[in-house]
Protein backbone atom coordinates (compact mmCIF):
# COMPACT_ATOMS: atom_id res chain seq x y z
CA UNK A 1 0.00 0.00 0.00
CA UNK A 2 0.96 3.51 -0.64
CA UNK A 3 2.27 4.83 2.49
CA UNK A 4 1.20 8.61 1.53
CA UNK A 5 -2.53 6.78 1.57
CA UNK A 6 -1.95 5.41 5.13
CA UNK A 7 -0.32 9.24 6.34
CA UNK A 8 -2.27 10.19 9.35
CA UNK A 9 -4.01 13.26 8.86
CA UNK A 10 -2.12 14.97 11.26
CA UNK A 11 0.66 14.55 8.95
CA UNK A 12 -0.45 15.88 5.93
CA UNK A 13 -0.91 19.31 4.58
CA UNK A 14 -4.37 20.64 5.22
CA UNK A 15 -6.07 22.53 2.41
CA UNK A 16 -8.92 24.18 2.50
CA UNK A 17 -11.09 25.65 0.18
CA UNK A 18 -12.50 29.22 1.43
CA UNK A 19 -16.01 30.98 -0.76
CA UNK A 20 -18.98 32.36 -0.83
CA UNK A 21 -22.38 29.91 -0.95
CA UNK A 22 -22.34 28.52 -4.35
CA UNK A 23 -18.83 29.58 -5.24
CA UNK A 24 -17.99 26.06 -7.00
CA UNK A 25 -15.91 25.26 -3.26
CA UNK A 26 -17.92 21.54 -3.69
CA UNK A 27 -17.25 21.08 -7.81
CA UNK A 28 -13.54 22.30 -7.71
CA UNK A 29 -12.74 19.56 -4.80
CA UNK A 30 -14.19 16.52 -7.08
CA UNK A 31 -12.50 17.87 -9.82
CA UNK A 32 -9.33 18.15 -8.45
CA UNK A 33 -9.61 14.78 -6.84
CA UNK A 34 -11.44 13.10 -9.87
CA UNK A 35 -14.18 11.92 -6.83
CA UNK A 36 -17.38 12.73 -5.60
CA UNK A 37 -15.84 13.43 -2.24
CA UNK A 38 -18.34 16.80 -1.53
CA UNK A 39 -21.90 17.13 -2.50
CA UNK A 40 -22.61 19.64 -5.43
CA UNK A 41 -25.96 21.15 -5.12
CA UNK A 42 -27.36 24.65 -7.08
CA UNK A 43 -28.79 24.99 -3.65
CA UNK A 44 -27.02 27.43 -1.15
CA UNK A 45 -25.68 26.32 1.96
CA UNK A 46 -25.69 22.58 0.69
CA UNK A 47 -22.41 22.26 2.50
CA UNK A 48 -23.18 22.64 6.07
CA UNK A 49 -19.77 21.37 8.11
CA UNK A 50 -15.70 20.94 6.91
CA UNK A 51 -16.00 18.49 4.64
CA UNK A 52 -12.18 16.41 4.24
CA UNK A 53 -10.88 14.45 1.61
CA UNK A 54 -7.26 12.39 2.64
CA UNK A 55 -5.77 11.78 -0.93
CA UNK A 56 -1.76 12.49 -2.41
CA UNK A 57 -1.61 15.60 -5.04
CA UNK A 58 1.90 15.11 -7.23
CA UNK A 59 4.54 17.87 -6.01
CA UNK A 60 2.90 18.32 -2.61
CA UNK A 61 2.41 15.04 -1.20
CA UNK A 62 0.02 13.63 1.45
CA UNK A 63 -2.37 16.28 1.57
CA UNK A 64 -6.38 16.68 3.17
CA UNK A 65 -8.34 19.05 0.79
CA UNK A 66 -11.35 20.33 3.15
CA UNK A 67 -14.34 21.58 2.01
CA UNK A 68 -15.89 24.64 4.11
CA UNK A 69 -19.24 25.87 4.11
CA UNK A 70 -19.61 29.33 2.37
CA UNK A 71 -18.52 32.30 4.43
CA UNK A 72 -21.18 34.33 3.26
CA UNK A 73 -24.18 32.22 5.16
CA UNK A 74 -26.79 33.94 6.86
CA UNK A 75 -29.34 33.37 9.54
CA UNK A 76 -28.88 31.61 12.90
CA UNK A 77 -27.81 28.28 11.45
CA UNK A 78 -25.84 30.11 9.06
CA UNK A 79 -24.01 31.61 11.58
CA UNK A 80 -22.77 29.07 12.97
CA UNK A 81 -21.53 27.64 10.09
CA UNK A 82 -19.36 30.56 9.10
CA UNK A 83 -18.11 29.81 12.56
CA UNK A 84 -17.46 26.47 11.91
CA UNK A 85 -15.55 27.64 8.82
CA UNK A 86 -13.31 29.74 10.80
CA UNK A 87 -12.55 27.56 12.89
CA UNK A 88 -11.29 25.26 10.58
CA UNK A 89 -8.87 27.88 9.47
CA UNK A 90 -6.97 26.88 12.37
CA UNK A 91 -5.83 24.09 11.53
CA UNK A 92 -5.16 25.08 7.77
CA UNK A 93 -1.76 25.29 5.96
CA UNK A 94 -2.82 26.79 2.50
CA UNK A 95 -5.67 28.42 1.83
CA UNK A 96 -8.30 28.45 -1.58
CA UNK A 97 -10.08 31.48 -1.60
CA UNK A 98 -12.32 31.69 -4.48
CA UNK A 99 -13.35 35.01 -6.56
CA UNK A 100 -17.06 35.39 -8.31
CA UNK A 101 -18.08 37.94 -10.51
CA UNK A 102 -17.03 41.23 -8.57
CA UNK A 103 -20.40 43.03 -7.04
CA UNK A 104 -21.99 45.70 -6.58
CA UNK A 105 -21.07 47.45 -3.51
CA UNK A 106 -18.66 50.73 -3.59
CA UNK A 107 -15.65 48.01 -2.46
CA UNK A 108 -16.10 44.71 -4.23
CA UNK A 109 -14.81 41.62 -3.02
CA UNK A 110 -15.17 43.22 0.63
CA UNK A 111 -16.20 39.69 2.39
CA UNK A 112 -13.33 38.12 0.23
CA UNK A 113 -10.67 40.42 1.58
CA UNK A 114 -11.82 40.30 5.50
CA UNK A 115 -11.00 36.40 5.06
CA UNK A 116 -8.24 37.29 3.25
CA UNK A 117 -6.83 39.17 6.44
CA UNK A 118 -7.95 36.34 8.57
CA UNK A 119 -5.46 33.87 6.74
CA UNK A 120 -2.42 36.21 6.79
CA UNK A 121 -3.31 37.09 10.75
CA UNK A 122 -2.46 33.28 11.22
CA UNK A 123 0.31 33.53 8.00
CA UNK A 124 -1.71 30.76 6.50
CA UNK A 125 -0.42 31.04 2.43
CA UNK A 126 -3.42 31.98 0.13
CA UNK A 127 -3.96 31.08 -3.45
CA UNK A 128 -6.77 32.70 -5.07
CA UNK A 129 -8.83 31.37 -7.96
CA UNK A 130 -11.48 32.68 -10.13
CA UNK A 131 -14.43 30.51 -9.99
CA UNK A 132 -17.05 28.95 -12.72
CA UNK A 133 -14.77 31.03 -15.28
CA UNK A 134 -16.59 29.74 -17.55
CA UNK A 135 -19.82 30.89 -16.54
CA UNK A 136 -17.99 34.49 -16.07
CA UNK A 137 -18.85 37.47 -18.59
CA UNK A 138 -15.43 38.98 -19.06
CA UNK A 139 -13.10 36.56 -16.97
CA UNK A 140 -9.99 38.92 -17.57
CA UNK A 141 -12.33 41.79 -16.25
CA UNK A 142 -12.90 40.15 -13.05
CA UNK A 143 -9.27 39.00 -12.46
CA UNK A 144 -8.68 42.25 -12.75
CA UNK A 145 -10.94 43.81 -10.23
CA UNK A 146 -9.66 40.76 -7.51
CA UNK A 147 -6.27 41.73 -8.24
CA UNK A 148 -7.30 45.66 -7.40
CA UNK A 149 -8.92 44.68 -4.31
CA UNK A 150 -6.50 42.08 -2.55
CA UNK A 151 -3.29 42.53 -4.73
CA UNK A 152 -3.43 38.50 -5.56
CA UNK A 153 -3.35 37.49 -9.20
CA UNK A 154 -6.32 34.71 -9.35
CA UNK A 155 -5.94 31.68 -11.49
CA UNK A 156 -8.76 30.87 -13.72
CA UNK A 157 -10.60 27.56 -13.43
CA UNK A 158 -13.39 25.88 -14.11
CA UNK A 159 -14.50 22.89 -12.93
CA UNK A 160 -16.87 21.96 -15.33
CA UNK A 161 -14.23 22.20 -18.32
CA UNK A 162 -11.01 21.61 -16.40
CA UNK A 163 -9.41 24.86 -16.98
CA UNK A 164 -6.65 25.95 -14.61
CA UNK A 165 -6.74 22.40 -12.70
CA UNK A 166 -2.55 22.03 -13.73
CA UNK A 167 -1.92 25.65 -12.89
CA UNK A 168 -3.46 25.12 -9.47
CA UNK A 169 -1.73 21.96 -8.30
CA UNK A 170 1.26 23.86 -9.13
CA UNK A 171 0.66 27.19 -7.15
CA UNK A 172 -0.59 24.43 -4.27
CA UNK A 173 3.09 22.65 -4.69
CA UNK A 174 4.48 26.04 -4.27
CA UNK A 175 2.94 27.22 -1.81
CA UNK A 176 3.91 24.32 -0.05
CA UNK A 177 4.93 25.18 3.90
CA UNK A 178 8.71 24.95 3.86
CA UNK A 179 8.93 23.66 7.17
CA UNK A 180 12.22 21.93 8.63
CA UNK A 181 11.88 18.11 8.98
CA UNK A 182 10.78 17.69 12.31
CA UNK A 183 11.71 14.62 14.92
CA UNK A 184 9.62 13.00 17.73
CA UNK A 185 12.67 12.46 19.44
CA UNK A 186 14.99 15.27 18.58
CA UNK A 187 17.36 16.24 21.22
CA UNK A 188 16.45 13.49 23.25
CA UNK A 189 17.54 10.29 21.49
CA UNK A 190 20.44 10.06 20.08
CA UNK A 191 21.84 7.81 16.94
CA UNK A 192 21.76 4.21 17.84
CA UNK A 193 20.43 4.69 21.65
CA UNK A 194 18.88 2.45 23.47
CA UNK A 195 15.08 3.35 24.10
CA UNK A 196 12.54 1.69 26.53
CA UNK A 197 9.23 1.98 25.94
CA UNK A 198 7.11 1.70 29.02
CA UNK A 199 3.73 1.54 27.96
CA UNK A 200 0.36 0.11 30.19
CA UNK A 201 -2.34 -1.16 28.00
CA UNK A 202 -5.12 0.45 30.21
CA UNK A 203 -8.90 0.54 29.03
CA UNK A 204 -8.05 3.38 27.19
CA UNK A 205 -6.13 1.19 24.65
CA UNK A 206 -7.30 -0.46 21.97
CA UNK A 207 -7.41 -3.93 21.75
CA UNK A 208 -4.83 -5.35 19.68
CA UNK A 209 -3.19 -2.00 18.66
CA UNK A 210 -0.97 0.64 20.07
CA UNK A 211 -1.97 4.06 19.94
CA UNK A 212 -1.07 6.77 17.77
CA UNK A 213 1.75 8.53 19.50
CA UNK A 214 3.37 4.83 20.31
CA UNK A 215 3.38 3.85 17.26
CA UNK A 216 4.56 7.40 15.42
CA UNK A 217 7.55 7.09 18.67
CA UNK A 218 8.87 3.59 17.78
CA UNK A 219 8.85 4.79 13.88
CA UNK A 220 10.57 7.75 14.64
CA UNK A 221 13.44 5.70 17.16
CA UNK A 222 13.82 3.05 14.22
CA UNK A 223 14.43 5.57 11.53
CA UNK A 224 17.34 6.99 13.99
CA UNK A 225 18.57 3.29 14.40
CA UNK A 226 17.88 3.49 17.90
CA UNK A 227 17.31 0.28 19.58
CA UNK A 228 13.86 0.23 20.85
CA UNK A 229 12.25 -2.12 24.04
CA UNK A 230 9.10 -2.38 24.80
CA UNK A 231 7.58 -3.31 27.99
CA UNK A 232 3.63 -2.43 29.97
CA UNK A 233 4.93 -1.01 33.91
CA UNK A 234 4.50 -4.40 35.30
CA UNK A 235 7.05 -5.76 33.26
CA UNK A 236 10.03 -2.80 33.81
CA UNK A 237 11.85 -4.53 36.05
CA UNK A 238 12.31 -7.51 34.08
CA UNK A 239 12.73 -5.67 31.04
CA UNK A 240 15.56 -3.37 32.80
CA UNK A 241 17.12 -6.61 34.00
CA UNK A 242 17.16 -8.06 30.60
CA UNK A 243 19.70 -5.24 28.98
CA UNK A 244 23.49 -5.32 29.60
CA UNK A 245 23.35 -1.42 30.18
CA UNK A 246 20.82 0.66 30.96
CA UNK A 247 18.65 2.51 28.08
CA UNK A 248 19.70 6.11 27.43
CA UNK A 249 15.74 7.00 27.42
CA UNK A 250 13.10 6.01 29.33
CA UNK A 251 9.85 6.68 27.73
CA UNK A 252 6.36 6.15 29.10
CA UNK A 253 2.72 7.02 29.55
CA UNK A 254 2.14 9.85 31.60
CA UNK A 255 -0.31 8.93 34.18
CA UNK A 256 2.35 6.54 35.42
CA UNK A 257 5.14 8.65 35.56
CA UNK A 258 5.63 8.33 39.66
CA UNK A 259 6.21 4.20 39.23
CA UNK A 260 8.57 4.46 36.48
CA UNK A 261 10.34 7.24 38.05
CA UNK A 262 10.72 4.91 41.04
CA UNK A 263 12.41 2.22 38.94
CA UNK A 264 14.20 3.79 36.46
CA UNK A 265 18.31 3.70 36.89
CA UNK A 266 20.18 7.18 37.67
CA UNK A 267 21.48 7.84 34.30
CA UNK A 268 18.41 7.13 32.00
CA UNK A 269 16.35 10.10 31.16
CA UNK A 270 12.74 9.98 31.31
CA UNK A 271 10.34 11.59 29.50
CA UNK A 272 6.38 10.45 27.98
CA UNK A 273 4.64 10.34 25.32
CA UNK A 274 2.97 13.09 25.99
CA UNK A 275 6.05 15.67 26.62
CA UNK A 276 7.41 14.65 23.04
CA UNK A 277 4.30 15.43 21.52
CA UNK A 278 4.00 18.76 23.24
CA UNK A 279 7.89 19.41 21.97
CA UNK A 280 7.07 17.91 17.85
CA UNK A 281 3.61 19.61 17.90
CA UNK A 282 3.74 22.72 20.53
CA UNK A 283 5.49 24.97 21.97
CA UNK A 284 7.53 22.88 25.07
CA UNK A 285 8.86 26.06 26.71
CA UNK A 286 5.23 27.89 26.71
CA UNK A 287 4.02 24.30 28.44
CA UNK A 288 6.74 24.35 31.10
CA UNK A 289 6.26 28.42 32.11
CA UNK A 290 1.99 27.22 31.91
CA UNK A 291 2.65 24.51 34.46
CA UNK A 292 3.39 27.15 37.10
CA UNK A 293 0.23 27.90 37.60
CA UNK A 294 -0.83 24.85 38.88
CA UNK A 295 0.92 25.72 42.44
CA UNK A 296 -1.51 29.22 42.20
CA UNK A 297 -4.76 26.88 41.58
CA UNK A 298 -7.38 27.22 44.61
CA UNK A 299 -10.87 25.56 44.93
CA UNK A 300 -12.55 28.42 43.58
CA UNK A 301 -10.23 28.52 40.21
CA UNK A 302 -11.31 27.12 36.95
CA UNK A 303 -9.39 24.77 34.65
CA UNK A 304 -10.37 23.76 31.05
CA UNK A 305 -8.71 20.60 29.78
CA UNK A 306 -8.63 20.62 25.60
CA UNK A 307 -8.52 17.23 23.83
CA UNK A 308 -7.92 17.18 20.62
CA UNK A 309 -9.79 13.61 19.45
CA UNK A 310 -13.28 12.82 20.68
CA UNK A 311 -13.40 9.47 22.08
CA UNK A 312 -16.07 7.92 24.03
CA UNK A 313 -14.87 8.42 27.60
CA UNK A 314 -13.61 5.54 29.36
CA UNK A 315 -13.48 4.75 32.92
CA UNK A 316 -9.54 5.44 33.22
CA UNK A 317 -10.09 8.10 30.99
CA UNK A 318 -6.85 10.64 31.90
CA UNK A 319 -8.49 13.94 30.77
CA UNK A 320 -11.90 13.09 31.85
CA UNK A 321 -11.05 11.38 35.29
CA UNK A 322 -7.60 10.60 36.55
CA UNK A 323 -6.25 14.59 35.26
CA UNK A 324 -9.06 16.41 37.63
CA UNK A 325 -9.38 14.12 40.21
CA UNK A 326 -4.74 15.07 40.35
CA UNK A 327 -5.79 18.57 40.16
CA UNK A 328 -8.44 18.61 42.99
CA UNK A 329 -6.28 16.69 45.25
CA UNK A 330 -3.73 19.68 45.00
CA UNK A 331 -5.80 22.34 45.05
CA UNK A 332 -9.16 21.37 46.38
CA UNK A 333 -12.69 19.61 45.49
CA UNK A 334 -14.45 22.61 44.72
CA UNK A 335 -12.07 22.88 41.64
CA UNK A 336 -14.44 23.69 38.47
CA UNK A 337 -12.57 21.55 35.34
CA UNK A 338 -14.83 22.15 32.19
CA UNK A 339 -13.41 19.49 29.65
CA UNK A 340 -13.95 20.21 25.54
CA UNK A 341 -13.14 17.33 23.07
CA UNK A 342 -12.48 17.37 18.99
CA UNK A 343 -12.20 21.15 17.32
CA UNK A 344 -14.54 22.38 20.86
CA UNK A 345 -12.29 25.15 22.01
CA UNK A 346 -13.59 28.24 23.51
CA UNK A 347 -12.71 31.51 21.96
CA UNK A 348 -12.66 33.53 25.29
CA UNK A 349 -10.53 31.64 27.00
CA UNK A 350 -10.59 34.76 30.12
CA UNK A 351 -12.63 33.00 32.72
CA UNK A 352 -9.91 30.21 33.29
CA UNK A 353 -7.10 29.88 35.35
CA UNK A 354 -5.33 27.34 33.11
CA UNK A 355 -5.64 25.63 30.20
CA UNK A 356 -4.30 21.58 29.64
CA UNK A 357 -3.91 20.39 26.22
CA UNK A 358 -3.32 16.67 25.16
CA UNK A 359 -0.62 15.88 23.21
CA UNK A 360 -2.68 16.49 20.12
CA UNK A 361 -1.34 13.58 18.27
CA UNK A 362 -4.53 14.07 15.99
CA UNK A 363 -3.61 17.56 15.61
CA UNK A 364 -1.06 19.15 13.24
CA UNK A 365 1.43 21.55 14.43
CA UNK A 366 -0.48 24.85 13.24
CA UNK A 367 -3.83 23.80 15.10
CA UNK A 368 -1.97 23.53 18.59
CA UNK A 369 0.05 26.41 17.86
CA UNK A 370 -3.00 28.88 17.25
CA UNK A 371 -4.74 27.65 20.33
CA UNK A 372 -1.34 27.95 22.09
CA UNK A 373 -1.80 32.09 20.67
CA UNK A 374 -4.79 32.40 21.57
CA UNK A 375 -4.23 31.50 25.38
CA UNK A 376 -1.21 33.73 25.42
CA UNK A 377 -2.90 36.62 23.78
CA UNK A 378 -5.78 36.39 26.42
CA UNK A 379 -3.15 35.82 29.12
CA UNK A 380 -3.98 32.36 30.28
CA UNK A 381 -1.17 29.87 30.89
CA UNK A 382 -1.42 27.14 28.72
CA UNK A 383 0.19 23.76 29.51
CA UNK A 384 0.12 20.09 28.42
CA UNK A 385 -1.04 16.75 29.91
CA UNK A 386 2.25 15.41 30.13
CA UNK A 387 4.09 18.56 31.72
CA UNK A 388 0.77 18.85 33.69
CA UNK A 389 1.19 15.19 35.49
CA UNK A 390 4.81 15.91 36.58
CA UNK A 391 4.98 19.36 37.74
CA UNK A 392 1.74 17.58 40.01
CA UNK A 393 3.67 14.26 40.88
CA UNK A 394 7.11 16.75 41.71
CA UNK A 395 9.02 15.49 39.13
CA UNK A 396 8.99 18.02 36.52
CA UNK A 397 12.75 19.29 36.97
CA UNK A 398 13.16 15.79 36.65
CA UNK A 399 11.94 15.15 33.40
CA UNK A 400 13.87 15.71 29.94
CA UNK A 401 12.27 17.77 27.53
Amino acid sequence: MNPQQTAPSSERIHIGFFGRCNSGKSSLINALTGQDVALVSELAGTTTDPVAKAMELPGIGAVLLTDTPGFDDEGALGTRRVDRTLRAADRMQIAVLLFGTPDAAPEPYALERRWLDEFRSREIPVVALLAQCDRLDDPAAAAAAVERATGLRPIAVSARKGTGLEELRRALAAARPDEEERRITEGIARTGDTVLLVMPQDAQAPKGRLILPQVQTIRDLLDRTCTVVCCTTDGMAAALAALARPPHLIVTDSQVFDRVHAMKPAESLLTSFSILFARYKGDIGTFVEGAAAIARLTPSSRVLIAEACTHAPATEDIGRVKLPAMLRRRAGEALQVDVVGGNDFPDDLTPYDLVIHCGACMFNRRHVLNRIARARAQGVPITNYGVAIAALQGILDRVSY
